[in-house]
Order: C-alpha cells, then structure tokens, then sequence
C-alpha cells in the first residue's frame, strides 16, 4: 500500500475510534457496587427507550458473575474489579439482575 494510502486508511480508523469513544460519553452511566454479595444499590432507575452503561464494581474478595436474563447479559467480574455492560433500551417496567455465582444476590432495574 502506498503511503498516502495507508496514511488514509489510519485516519479514517482514528476517526472512527473518536467517534466511538464520544457517542460513549453520551450514554448515561450508572454505578454498581457488588460488597458483602449484596448490590448497592438494590434497585437502579434508568430511563426508558435509551441506552445506558452500568458501570458494576466488585468490592468482595471472590469473583461474582453480574447476569440478567430480563435483559440478557452475562459478564464475570474478577474480586477487586469492574466491568461495564451497554443496556437497552429498554421498555418501561423492572427488570432482574442477580450474581450467578451467589444466586440470593439480586437488584433489579427499574425502567421509567
């Protein structure tokens, strides 16, 4: 490939991850703290019909598993770690999340 050629093809990448990173910045976010395999807090409102980021933090010492099958995701997060899950949207209503690796932990999405 010639090198104004490639130098095309590298800015276009590189627009695009700027892109991508800015229509990040636009989704609302919402933190979840999992502790003593209990999530703080239990129940988080988010809007209806707009996609939001869930920022989920594993304050135990063991790995916990943030899963939902009202709004299908499944993600490991490591002791002492944090993991961000894209959701929605979503219709009004509630919507259960739970750590499958400690079922009784449970939290719910509350969609308005």
């Amino acid at each position: 490939m010639h090198r104004p050629a490639r130098l095309a093809v590298l800015a276009s990448a590189a627009l695009l991850l700027l892109s991508a990173a800015a229509a990040a910045e636009d989704v609302p976010s919402y933190t979840i703290t999992i502790k003593d395999h209990a999530f703080a807090p239990a129940e988080v409102t988010i809007p209806a019909n707009t996609r939001v980021l869930l920022l989920v933090k594993n304050l135990d010492s063991t790995t916990s598993e943030f899963e939902s099958e009202d709004f299908h995701r499944e993600k490991v997060v490591s002791a002492g770690d944090e993991i961000k899950v894209f959701v929605g949207p979503l219709l009004a209503g509630s919507y259960e999340f739970f750590d499958d690796f400690h079922p009784a932990t449970r939290g719910h999405l509350i969609v308005k």
